[in-house]
């Protein structure tokens, strides 16, 4: 089951969702419509406008994926 939609930040335009029925996935959403996995869809599921907001708006994760690029 998936819980409501959330943002890190209010300024974000990535919106994070949890999915309590399984252990380490981390989906997330632009829209609330198209739900991404980050784990198997960044950066190639998504187009370069989104990997762009997702680089900027995640740097962690955009360093921990350093070598998908």
């Amino acid at each position: 089951m998936l819980s409501d939609f959330y943002k890190n930040n209010p300024t974000d335009q990535i919106w994070w969702v949890d999915d309590f029925e399984k252990v380490g996935v981390r989906l997330f959403s632009f829209d609330k419509k198209k739900i991404y996995n980050l784990f198997a869809d960044y950066p190639h599921n998504m187009t370069p406008e989104e990997v762009a907001i997702f680089n900027r708006e995640n740097p962690y994760w955009r360093s921990f994926f350093a070598d998908r690029f």
